[in-house]
């Protein structure tokens, strides 16, 4: 992955959402070829010149200092995710390439927690947005993870190239715009990752809306939330979700879903469990 392309087309991306009304400025300024500010507006609202981000935005970032970043993400109302994205693309490409390389695994201990967690899915979720433990409600709600290849453990694949995902996901392309959203950050800090660069290129070959969403380069952070889902033998849930990420390891997330108490959801969940601890008939 190129980063000084990417660093050059999230600024573009993030100055052509605003408007000038939008920064207190005049929508009045003569005919406008491209949507969004201009990089004399940015630039003016930055308190930078404009050869100085005409440069930036071309993707000459190795030497911006944090002060300009900050008043550049003011300018352009950048989130806190897409901030820490945008430091990350101006770093040098190569600090953490052979991190990246390392197969991630979960502590034991960590895997002794989530399984004792009998009436709550869950799934830890590495770079890349792999798939790299589970408990056996998670494997019931999204998939039997253990019988997969190893390429197919990933969130983004599952999403986009799983056809039951459609059905499970009520708000499908809402999770799927969610899940590329996360994918660019980690892009962001793993531009020399190989396996992630192939995961991103067969999505884009196989899937229009991957490739659709991929450009918009929009990152959001993994958060909290509800999801409706429809599950083949639950059938229709509501679930709250909560990612906890690992203080010892900063790259993987534990995501666990969970119902109201007392709602018709948790009743759902509760047969789902006790579907799942039932042993196969021989």
């Amino acid at each position: 992955m190129d980063q000084r392309t990417d660093l050059s087309e999230f600024l573009r991306s993030r100055r052509a959402r605003l408007r000038p009304e939008d920064v207190g400025l005049s929508p009045h300024g003569g005919r406008r070829r491209v949507p969004g500010l201009r990089r004399e507006e940015l630039a003016q609202l930055a308190g930078v010149s404009v050869a100085y981000y005409t440069r930036l935005e071309q993707g000459h970032g190795q030497n911006v200092s944090a002060t300009v970043l900050e008043a550049i993400a003011r300018a352009l109302r950048l989130t806190q995710a897409e901030r820490e994205h945008l430091a990350h693309l101006t770093k040098p490409v190569h600090r953490r390439s052979r991190a990246s390389s390392r197969p991630q695994r979960v502590r034991p201990s960590l895997q002794w927690l989530i399984d004792s967690m009998e009436g709550v899915p869950v799934v830890v979720l590495g770079r890349r947005l792999d798939i790299i433990a589970w408990n056996r409600l998670g494997c019931a709600m999204f998939g039997d993870f253990a019988a997969m290849p190893a390429e197919q453990r990933n969130l983004a694949w599952q999403v986009f190239l799983v056809p039951d995902a459609h059905e499970l996901y009520d708000n499908w392309e809402g999770k799927a715009a969610d899940v590329v959203a996360s994918l660019r950050l980690d892009a962001g800090l793993w531009p020399d990752d190989p396996r992630l660069a192939s995961l991103i290129g067969e999505l884009s070959v196989k899937s229009e809306e991957f490739r659709r969403l991929w450009a918009s380069h929009d990152v959001r952070d993994k958060g909290h939330g509800v999801k409706d889902l429809h599950h083949p033998v639950a059938g229709r849930l509501t679930l709250a979700y909560e990612t906890l990420r690992l203080p010892s390891d900063p790259d993987q997330v534990l995501l666990a879903y969970h119902a109201e108490p007392g709602s018709p959801s948790a009743e759902s969940l509760r047969l789902l469990a006790s579907w799942t601890a039932t042993p196969a008939e021989p």
